[in-house]
């Protein structure tokens, strides 16, 4: 579901953001179940009163199950039903303070990121006509210099003149210098606004597109770091902050009309939004709205009476705490918080378990789901029912070289049974062993399709027939599938 379709979640029970979640992942009803009720509970929360709502925390989720059965799904998809700024981290980049590797605030830095490009790219499309009209033409002032609107002279700003000659941008002065005085229209006004009309219609007609053009593009001046010494990894982008002061640098370039029209288009809408406004949009969706999704929790859990150096694994429990219990993270566009951020863990836990982290940390995700394996029947419903199911997915590659896929339902059958031995006999990785059977059974049929076009008949003989001899030897299968 794309951004603009997404819907609130007032707008969905969790009956349906569960019947939603069934287009995508098969089975695992407790675990739909579970995110479709904290997703509503955001909804309820947003309608008691000022009061209590700042004491109703998110309940945080904990999926417990093997790879390959759709914890990371199911939450990407429910973000992706109402919208909501989403990040998935791994637990295993970071570690404790003090140590080299990610410090795990830069998971809520992350998701601040994600929410700052959604609200922009929604303003911008609220924007993007006058945008398109407006890299239109700048496009024709470049085609057609003598009709453009005569442009005012602005003072230049001394201060900035002399940081863009400490910041490498000494050519700015020069070309302020250098401008020459705007010349006298040598053209009525009534015949430059006919020749633009008419540009206007050959640029919408695609007359212009092969036609190189140059064009001046803005760049951020470079800073050289070392004068500054180390920025705060938190605080911000030191361009950034001195963006307002140093002057842009322009640099020319040659490009086609429709490469100027995109970057036009691009420069012109980031003009057109507010950025202060979009910041404040973004931070308050992400601590209201946003999701973190936690994988691989069980690999930092301190197993049991293991032995050697394991100077990480608690550590960095220990900093995820804080972010989980709710705390004010700096970012470069403000401060997030994370209170009502909805944090959603999981890992197979095979070592170790559940009770093996930290208490401080159970006790932050209070719900608990079990993911269970995928049967034969889970395979075969993966394979042909979602709406991004992967037969579906090769059929429709293949058919843009002309070939056509004709999977029989015996066919189906066998590549889950396959499918199914492959994880009895060697790694369980749930179902992306469909990607690794598949890729293999129509390894030929892809390498051949650009000369063979047609109908290719998949069957349970012709599965058998590319499958059986690899499935059947576990060392060979092993390294192959």
């Amino acid at each position: 579901m794309t951004a603009h379709a997404a819907l609130t979640a007032g707008e969905l029970t969790p009956r349906q953001i569960v019947a939603e979640l069934d287009k995508y992942i098969v089975g695992q009803i407790d675990a739909k179940r579970a995110v479709a009720v904290a997703l509503r509970n955001r909804y309820r929360r947003n309608r008691v009163s000022d009061e209590l709502r700042d004491e109703i925390t998110p309940k945080n989720i904990l999926m417990i199950g093997p790879t390959g059965v759709g914890k990371t799904e199911i939450a990407r998809r429910l973000a992706g039903i109402v919208g909501a700024p989403f990040v998935k981290v791994e637990a295993t980049k970071y570690t404790e303070v003090g140590y080299v590797g990610r410090d795990v605030e830069s998971m809520v830095r992350d998701l601040a990121e994600h929410a700052v490009r959604m609200v922009g790219d929604e303003r911008r499309s609220e924007v993007i006509d006058l945008a398109k009209h407006q890299a239109v033409e700048r496009v024709i002032d470049v085609l057609y210099p003598d009709t453009r609107a005569p442009q005012p002279s602005g003072g230049q700003n001394p201060f900035a003149a002399t940081l863009g000659s400490i910041f490498g941008n000494t050519n700015f002065a020069q070309q302020q210098q250098q401008q020459p005085p705007p010349q006298e229209p040598q053209t009525p006004p009534s015949e430059k606004e006919r020749i633009r009309e008419q540009a206007r219609g050959e640029i919408a007609r695609g007359f212009y597109d092969v036609r190189l053009i140059e064009i001046e593009v803005e760049e951020t001046p470079n800073i050289p770091m070392g004068m500054m010494g180390q920025s705060d990894p938190g605080g911000g982008d030191l361009g950034e902050m001195l963006g307002g002061i140093l002057p842009k640098r322009k640099a020319k370039k040659r490009v086609t009309v429709p490469e100027a029209l995109r970057v036009f288009e691009q420069e012109e809408s980031g003009k057109l939004i507010d950025m202060d406004a979009v910041k404040r949009e973004a931070l308050r969706r992400a601590g209201e709205e946003g999701m973190i999704f936690i994988d691989e929790l069980d690999k930092v859990a301190g197993r049991q009476g293991a032995g050697g150096p394991d100077v990480s694994r608690e550590g960095v429990q220990r900093d995820i705490l804080p972010i989980v219990e709710g705390c004010t993270v700096n970012t470069k566009h403000g401060q997030l918080k994370t209170d009502h951020i909805l944090f959603i863990a999981a890992g197979a836990f095979h070592v170790s378990k559940p009770a093996d982290l930290i208490p401080e940390l159970q006790g932050r995700f209070p719900i608990r789901v079990e993911l269970s394996s995928l049967t034969a029947d889970d395979f075969k419903t993966i394979l042909t029912q979602p709406k991004n199911a992967l037969v579906e997915q090769y059929k429709a590659l293949l058919a843009t070289e002309g070939v056509t896929l004709d999977f029989r339902s015996e066919a189906i059958d066998q590549l889950a049974a396959f499918a199914m031995q492959v994880n009895d006999t060697s790694e369980n990785i749930g179902a992306r062993r469909l990607h690794t059977v598949l890729e293999k059974l129509l390894e030929g049929v892809s390498f051949e399709a650009p000369e063979n076009a047609g109908t290719v008949v998949i069957d349970a003989a012709y599965v058998r027939e590319r499958l059986a001899g690899i499935v059947g030897d576990a060392d060979l299968s092993s390294y192959i599938l």
